[in-house]
């Protein structure tokens, strides 16, 4: 078996992304593109301070590149689908990204141009940085409403409508020079299990993936869209066994590229999910997709999985598993998107403009405050809403943060405490909302409330006497009852107090459907489709009648 030579290896390296810890670039990152060749680099939140350290270190990540040999600069990544996914974004200091409302709550705007908008300017902020690369939009069609992952970072569950807003982000992004990656091919909705820690098994044939999952897909790649992402679940009805599609040809190469004549990149989601690297490894799972037809294997965390999958390519190469005449092929399209979105050394080799920074985003903040205020919308099985008053106390409720899933949640956050115990917090987000209220009333009491908990007789007290009662939900469908549970209690004491049940709402911070299911409620109930800072200011703005509600749950009642 023959060493492969330098050149080799520099062509397999360009089919890897990875991602590194800290605010600087660390040994791992520069020996896996000095000495392995790395040519795609993804940023998560953990590598975010704020623009001019982001550009100092893409800047830094280029120039290495550059002194390591390759003909190409790096393709530099993110996960920035806005919303709840927004590893750029710092929305409570505001010294990177500005955070702009997710998909769910851009399709709640009624607008494509509101999303086109929203999605130029927040390329704009990425260009600035030199990120060149987004894994955005969400493709997925939310079918299932019990989907732990998914959500409100779809646009919906209509199919049409959800093609219309994924294309129209894609053309946005696209234009501004960013290169967009519809996910999570051929569709995460259907499906209540998370491949962060499991194999969903989805159980439609490709006649049902046609009408649904793939409209979204199928038009993008008409469109000839940059990239699209390979997502960890099984067909089975389709393959024929349980190989996750972004490990299976019979997707990659048949489906994709066969039938929907997709000719552009082709990378998978992350390779250290459990739905993958519980069977197979990272390793083992970057051979096997690269085998299948993906052009770019994707490992987000862990360096020894990062060097282990490229020497498992090595492997397949000199034992004749891969064929590098097929990667050199598929390398061709990679370099394809570095010539339309890297460009050359000089264009990714530039100083940060600060100044344009901070104009850019005075400019969107504006905008980002706008699309949040359009996207909240009235609950249709609730009471008719009316404003609420603020000549008197308020009373909030927020739940007990916990966590949703590991790609909504930071993985280096403090949810737990040293025992590994979610810890009875509010989280900076509804503290951010208490604040909210607090400056349009005289005094708030804020409640976090907890699985079991009782009103004590003060708390019911003041129920009876405050002005405004504001009660927050978090995606609390199915596993989060008992926030339905407390709700009922305080609908309860509120009702046989002063003003009754027209000085409460109840406010859904996260996926609509906890009260969408909850009957027909007898308070006003308002969706805000994520609890970033921003959306609970705009939905605080709404209650106390400082804006009209003007958006539409855009997903069906009938679906549940």
């Amino acid at each position: 078996m023959s060493a492969l030579t330098e050149a080799q290896k520099r062509e397999i390296g360009q089919h890897f992304v990875f991602g590194f810890q800290g605010h600087e670039i660390n040994e791992d990152i520069k020996t896996l593109i000095r000495d392995y060749y790395l040519g795609n680099v993804i940023l998560m939140k953990r590598n975010v301070q704020s623009s001019a350290q982001v550009h100092r270190i893409v800047h830094e990540l280029q120039s290495l590149a550059k002194e390591a040999g390759h003909e190409r600069p790096l393709m530099i990544g993110i996960d920035q689908e806005n919303g709840l996914v927004s590893a750029f974004s710092t929305a409570a200091t505001e010294e990177a990204g500005t955070q702009f409302p997710g998909a769910m709550a851009l399709a709640a705007t009624g607008s494509t141009e509101l999303a086109s908008a929203v999605s130029t300017a927040t390329a704009k902020e990425l260009r600035a940085v030199g990120i060149n690369w987004v894994y955005s939009p969400v493709a997925d069609i939310n079918t299932d409403p019990r989907n732990p992952v998914i959500g409100v970072r779809s646009f919906g569950d209509d199919p049409a409508t959800v093609a219309r807003y994924v294309q129209a982000v894609s053309a946005a992004l696209t234009a501004e020079g960013v290169a967009p990656s519809a996910k999570h091919f051929p569709g995460h909705g259907n499906t209540h299990v998370d491949s962060h820690l499991s194999l969903p098994r989805i159980l439609v044939d490709k006649e049902q993936l046609k009408t649904t999952e793939l409209v979204p897909f199928d038009a993008v790649a008409q469109d000839g869209i940059a990239s699209i992402m390979t997502g960890h679940m099984a067909l089975p009805l389709v393959t024929g066994d349980d190989t996750p599609c972004s490990l299976s040809h019979a997707i990659t190469t048949d489906l994709l590229r066969g039938e929907l004549g997709y000719e552009d990149v082709i990378v998978t989601d992350c390779l250290e999910m459990e739905a993958v690297a519980e069977k197979y490894g990272s390793e083992g799972g970057a051979v096997l997709s690269l085998e299948a037809g993906a052009d770019v294997a994707m490992i987000c965390h862990t360096f020894k999985r990062h060097v282990g999958a490229i020497e498992a390519t090595y492997a397949a190469v000199q034992d004749g598993r891969l064929s590098m005449e097929a990667l050199k092929a598929s390398g061709a399209r990679v370099a394809r998107m570095k010539d339309k979105f890297a460009g050359t050394w000089d264009e990714v080799l530039t100083p940060f403009d600060a100044e344009r920074v901070v104009d850019m985003k005075k400019e969107h903040l504006l905008l980002s405050g706008r699309a949040y205020l359009a996207a909240i919308s009235h609950i249709p099985n609730s009471r008719p809403f009316i404003r609420l008053s603020n000549s008197g106390p308020a009373i909030l409720f927020t739940p007990r943060m916990e966590s949703i899933n590991l790609a909504v949640d930071d993985a280096e956050g403090q949810l737990r405490d040293g025992a590994g115990r979610i810890r009875n917090t509010a989280g900076p987000s509804f503290l951010a909302f208490a604040a909210s209220v607090s400056r349009r009333v005289a005094a708030v009491e804020h409640v976090v409330y907890a699985p079991g908990d009782e009103l004590s007789d003060a708390l019911k007290e003041n129920l009876r006497a405050a002005t405004s009662v504001v009660f927050a939900t978090r995606n609390g469908f199915e596993k989060g009852a008992w926030q339905i549970d407390t709700l009922r209690k305080v609908i309860d004491t509120v009702h046989s107090g002063d003003g009754g049940l027209q000085k409460m709402v109840a406010v859904s911070t996260c996926a609509p459907y906890d009260l969408l299911v909850a009957g027909d409620l007898p308070v006003a109930a308002l969706a805000t489709y994520e609890f970033t800072i921003p959306a609970l200011e705009a939905v605080t703005a709404a209650i106390y009648g400082e804006v009209e509600i003007a958006g539409k749950i855009p997903v069906k009642v009938t679906s549940l």
